[in-house]
């Protein structure tokens, strides 16, 4: 995983990273088939404390779908602000990819998210991130659910954890 950059751009601050992972053979084969996964990324805004643990000031969540569409052919990627389920995807951005490895670079690349918004920092304290990325093993369906508990295979989760600096946006 590159490291985690952060900029402020007017009162919002913003996350980009890369976050690198190989898919696992076994997942790849559930997409093939048409299961789609879905994807969750978690960034935490704390305030370092030394006479308490620190405090949770802001956090943001987004959910990818990768699905592949077997009669076209294609890969598509959602991504949602919040959960994605069966009833609907709310307001998400829709992309489609000829190929996997175009939907996975699109999926592993976060650009300039919106994580908090500066009036819930104290700028004179000092701040970090939590990042976590993971598959939801939670939105599978429930026979894959059973099928892979104490498999590692299904396991794809990158986490990181830095001080916040904040960077002038454009």
């Amino acid at each position: 995983m590159s490291p985690l950059r952060f900029e402020r751009a007017g009162e919002a601050v913003l996350l980009s990273a890369a976050v690198k992972f190989e898919l696992p053979v076994v997942v790849e084969e559930a997409l093939l088939k048409g299961i789609p996964m879905i994807f969750v990324a978690e960034a935490d805004v704390f305030r370092e404390r030394w006479y308490w643990t620190n405090k949770r000031v802001a956090g943001a969540e987004r959910h990818m779908r990768l699905a592949y569409q077997p009669l076209t052919r294609r890969w598509r990627l959602n991504v949602a602000s919040g959960l994605i389920t069966n009833a609907g995807l709310g307001v998400a951005l829709n992309q489609n990819f000829e190929a996997l490895s175009e939907a996975l670079a699109a999926l592993q690349r976060l650009s300039r998210w919106k994580i908090a918004d500066v009036s819930e920092l104290d700028l004179e304290q000092r701040h970090f991130v939590a990042f976590r990325f993971r598959l939801d093993m939670s939105q599978l369906p429930r026979p894959f659910q059973i099928g892979t508990l104490g498999q590692t295979e299904w396991n794809i989760s990158v986490s990181s954890s830095q001080p916040l600096i904040l960077e002038s946006g454009p």
